[in-house]
């Protein structure tokens, strides 16, 4: 598929197709879902976690060696939601960004830092000291008090969906992605079984998109 660039008029077909790396149910699923519903070309590379340890030369293109990697031409993007946001600015226009001038912009913005800095972040020590570490390194406090607090941030979004099907600007857009990759996260780490029903109704309408099938079947 060759895309058209609209606001720079730059054609895709003319330069090498952006790569994503990845990792099944990483967090790179946020910039591969978002791939899928704008229907963009891009070449996908999935390798085992940790990537650091199991894909060789993975450093060399990631030095912190985390997942997602992204390149776009001379550019490299490693933070899920970062490269979600450059996608939908890049390659606009897209109903998936919500421009300036909307009124939801403000609050489009916070969800997309909110959906790392807020909901992603306690997840990742649930996973760490529940499966990850060694066994006689893992800690139970920690996953019983990370998994309270990340229930606890949920609530926000259980009170944003209350009168409304997506969070922003009345259609689904990357926020969507970003905090439905958390919610969906939810799932394996044992979570989401606590999720009140508008959680629990948003993530079984993102699950049934097609673009999210597609990212999460790609392997």
């Amino acid at each position: 598929m060759t895309y058209i660039n609209i606001q720079s008029g730059t054609d895709s077909g003319n330069r090498d197709k952006m790569k994503l790396y990845h990792c099944v149910n990483a967090r790179s699923l946020r910039p591969l879902w978002a791939l899928e519903e704008m229907e963009l070309d891009y070449e996908l590379v999935t390798m085992p976690f940790p990537p650091r340890i199991e894909y060789e030369g993975y450093l060399d293109i990631n030095p912190l060696g985390t997942v997602p990697s992204f390149v776009d031409g001379d550019l490299t993007l490693t933070e899920s939601t970062a490269i979600c946001h450059y996608l939908v600015e890049k390659y606009a226009p897209t109903p998936l960004g919500v421009a300036v001038h909307e009124p939801d912009y403000g609050g489009y913005l916070n969800w997309l830092y909110r959906s790392d800095a807020t909901l992603t972040f306690p997840q990742t020590l649930v996973l760490r000291y529940s499966r990850l570490e060694p066994e006689e390194r893992r800690i139970p406090q920690v996953v019983e008090d990370y998994g309270k607090w990340y229930l606890s941030r949920l609530r926000g979004v259980e009170t944003a969906l209350e009168d409304r099907e997506f969070l922003c600007a009345d259609r689904f857009t990357i926020a969507d992605i970003a905090v439905g990759y958390a919610l969906f996260m939810g799932i394996s780490l044992g979570l989401s079984e606590r999720y009140k029903a508008n959680c629990q109704r948003y993530l079984k309408s993102l699950m049934a998109r097609e673009a999210f099938i597609k990212a999460v079947q790609k392997r």
